[in-house]
């Protein structure tokens, strides 16, 4: 059955009360009820039951984020963003796809890697007097986006977990993120990855993206029991690293800046995994108690920058704006709006983020390493 991954009781669970509409950020662009999680839950329904759509399916799946607010909201414990998920793969499995799922899927086949790049993962690495160390406790995962899109960010967080004794993956390829969330199989390159893990001896992988974190944690742990393979490694986001690393950057020059800061949590580490206070506790360390003001949504109830899901690559237009009713959210007299994921930090760049900065919280880091 094509349908096999949908989680039966989770679609029946739905009492469709309409909570999920009123904090959908598609919706709240929309105003489509097939684009907000009720009318979804309804359409996998259908779908479930035999009845075939056409090509309208895809507006109402593929649209969503799977920013997982709807999951915080539900009464009845529903987990829409699985559903949505399971949907997708039954659609990919029957042979349809919009051509944005087919072109993302092809590109990390092809190349490992979501840009469709043929480049040397770690050409990041050229001209750093870097030594990487051999078998180490700790190694950090890139990701796509840093390795390919802004390798300027990998350069600057490695230099910092390099200081830290963190050492690299030989050869990382694409999480497999993207590929799940639009509803492919990613099992060989969770084998390959988990063959690099193991090839490192390391204990635990810092992820520098919330998709890769959000994976790396939960999938992989299922994938790999599936097909009976060994996974005894842990998994940190870079914050959490850093955070508990604190007084190491402190000693290493760590130093206090004078800037008003605000934060934007993904959703892939923030709401669907729990990661607020260490993102915070950093800021608060560079930049005073004071200087940090929350965004008017923030920590669960964070609004989703509009990335994910591939909906920045399938409906730009409607990810842009999402990514600007989020700017709507910063306090006024802000500096910097700090992210801690490639994705919101493109996706809010690139819809407009230009009077209030934004910058990963490396960059913060960085700036406050300089300050000596």
């Amino acid at each position: 059955m094509s349908f096999s991954k949908i989680d039966k009781r989770d679609l029946y669970r739905c009492v469709s009360c309409g909570n999920c509409r009123s904090v959908c950020p598609v919706f709240e662009q929309s105003g489509w009820e097939s684009q907000n999680t009720r009318g979804r839950i309804l359409l996998i329904r259908d779908l479930f039951e035999g009845v075939v759509h056409d090509d309208a399916v895809f507006e109402s799946l593929n649209t969503c984020t799977t920013c997982g607010y709807c999951k915080t909201t539900c009464p009845a414990g529903v987990n829409p963003p699985e559903l949505v998920e399971a949907a997708r793969y039954g659609l990919v499995a029957l042979g349809k796809m919009t051509p944005t799922q087919a072109k993302i899927h092809d590109a990390v086949e092809t190349h490992g890697n979501t840009l469709a790049s043929s480049d040397d993962r770690r050409a990041w690495l050229a001209g750093e007097a870097l030594t990487i160390p051999k078998n180490p406790e700790y190694v950090f995962f890139v990701g796509c986006l840093d390795s390919y899109r802004f390798p300027d960010n990998a350069k600057k967080t490695y230099k910092i977990l390099n200081r830290l004794g963190v050492g690299l993956l030989e050869d990382e390829k694409c999480c497999g993120s993207p590929l799940l969330r639009i509803g492919f199989n990613a099992d060989d390159l969770i084998a390959h990855n988990v063959e690099q893990i193991q090839k490192s001896g390391a204990k635990t992988l810092i992820a520098g993206c919330a998709g890769c974190y959000n994976t790396l944690l939960n999938n992989y742990k299922d994938v790999c029991q599936k097909n009976g393979i060994r996974t005894d490694f842990n998994v940190v986001t870079v914050s959490q690293f850093l955070a508990a690393h604190l007084d190491d950057l402190k000693n290493a020059g760590l130093k206090p800046l004078d800037l008003k800061v605000t934060y934007h949590d993904p959703c892939h580490s923030g709401r669907h995994n729990g990661i607020f206070d260490e993102p915070r506790q950093i800021i608060q360390t560079v930049v005073g108690a004071n200087n940090f003001v929350e965004m008017a949504s923030n920590r669960e109830k964070s609004r989703c920058c509009g990335g994910g899901g591939g909906v920045r690559s399938g409906y730009n237009d409607l990810s842009m704006a999402m990514a600007k009713r989020r700017l709507a959210d910063i306090p006024k007299g802000i500096e910097y709006l700090v992210t801690t994921c490639p994705l919101c930090y493109r996706n809010l760049k690139d819809a407009g983020g230009n009077d209030v900065k934004v910058i990963d919280i490396v960059e913060l880091v960085e700036m406050a390493m300089e300050n000596q």
